[in-house]
């Protein structure tokens, strides 16, 4: 198996057979299941991705996957109903090859520094490059932090030698498999406890 074939609308069954694991044509999703996103997790527990409601479910029925969480919407299938999943894992472990690196973006670097202003303490709204870029500093995880609007305005285009400030510890990527998830959508506070995010972190 793999994360493309997670995202198909059958799934191999025995000696290469698929079936085709729709939710029956009679019984139209709920619209929880339309709208909702649910994190999948591999067998081992690590995060993998986020596929759609309606993609967790089929791999629930399928057998290919086990529901971990569930809200309280459920949807009919032909024969059953389940329960709307948040988390769902995966019943055989996917070996998947990740990229080295997290990519950079706002809600990421919010989500490393806790949406907290590296200089003063307070809460950030906005990202500074510690050595600003008019002097070649680059926009790298090395360079990137949060910062409270003050604090950036105050500090401008100068040096942290130059203000007489300096950081709690050096920025650098993240990693972990949670990392994968961050800067392409907003976490769901329901999947923290899988992605070993605290609950005062804001995505």
């Amino acid at each position: 198996m793999s994360i493309t074939a997670l995202g198909s609308s059958s799934v191999p069954g025995p000696a290469g057979a698929r079936h085709d694991l729709s939710l029956a044509p009679s019984a139209p999703p709920a619209a929880a299941v339309t709208t909702s996103a649910t994190l999948l997790l591999n067998a081992t527990y690590e995060p993998l991705c986020v596929v759609s409601g309606r993609r967790a479910i089929v791999l629930v029925l399928a057998a290919k996957a086990e529901a971990v969480d569930v809200t309280d919407d459920e949807v009919h299938a032909e024969r059953v109903t389940v329960a709307v999943p948040i988390v769902v894992r995966l019943t055989r472990y996917v070996r998947v090859p990740y990229p080295v690196q997290v990519p950079l973006s706002r809600r990421a670097v919010f989500t490393r520094d806790g949406s907290t202003c590296v200089y003063c303490g307070g809460s950030a709204t906005s990202i500074d490059h510690v050595v600003p870029r008019s002097r070649g500093g680059t926009h790298t995880w090395d360079n990137v932090v949060a910062a409270c609007r003050r604090c950036n305005h105050t500090k401008a285009d100068r040096s942290l030698a130059e203000m007489g400030w300096s950081l709690p510890h050096p920025p650098g990527a993240p990693s972990g498999a949670a990392w994968r998830l961050l800067g392409h959508r907003t976490v769901d506070p329901r999947w923290r406890e899988w992605l070993g995010m605290p609950d005062s972190v804001s995505a």
